[in-house]
């Protein structure tokens, strides 16, 4: 197995595993992006996300799917919106090589904060998060406004 920085190519296999992860979430029909959006803004003139993936066999049984965001605090901050790995690959150490991939590229950029959600009920991932020397943050809240509160607030 070994990890390595995606290209525009790898998209439909990410995709798929973005699918497999919203399944895993109890989302199963979640997943509104395509293939099309994953290649424009992902590999487009002004890329505004960066993707790893973990390669076995020339199949991607992971991934992990970052992007820069600005702190008033800390400054330039890195955001990990997903860390991937397939159902039938758990285990096997590929979560962790992509994770520690996501922290080195922070690192090397000398940031000062790599931020990400992690659901209440996945145990093994929090426990794993703790282990690697994250803080959950156990007394902020997640916000989010979909498309249609979005509508509703500009539209009163």
């Amino acid at each position: 197995m070994k990890v390595r920085q995606a290209v525009k190519e790898d998209m439909p296999q990410v995709l798929e595993l973005i699918k497999e992860l919203a399944i895993f979430e109890k989302e199963p029909d979640a997943v509104e992006v395509t293939v099309q959006d994953l290649e424009r803004e992902g590999f487009g003139e002004n890329p505004i996300f960066t993707c790893f993936v973990a390669e076995s066999d020339d199949e991607i049984v992971g991934a992990a799917l970052i992007y820069f965001r600005f702190s008033t605090w800390k400054g330039r901050t890195l955001h990990l919106e997903d860390l991937i790995v397939k159902e039938a690959q758990r285990g096997k150490g590929i979560g962790e090589a992509l994770y520690k991939q996501v922290m080195q590229f922070a690192y090397d950029r000398g940031l000062k904060r790599v931020a990400w959600d992690v659901l209440d009920w996945n145990k093994g991932a929090i426990r794993f998060y703790e282990r690697s020397g994250a803080n959950i943050v156990k007394d902020w809240r997640v916000v989010h406004m979909d498309e249609k509160g979005l509508k509703n607030y500009i539209n009163s």
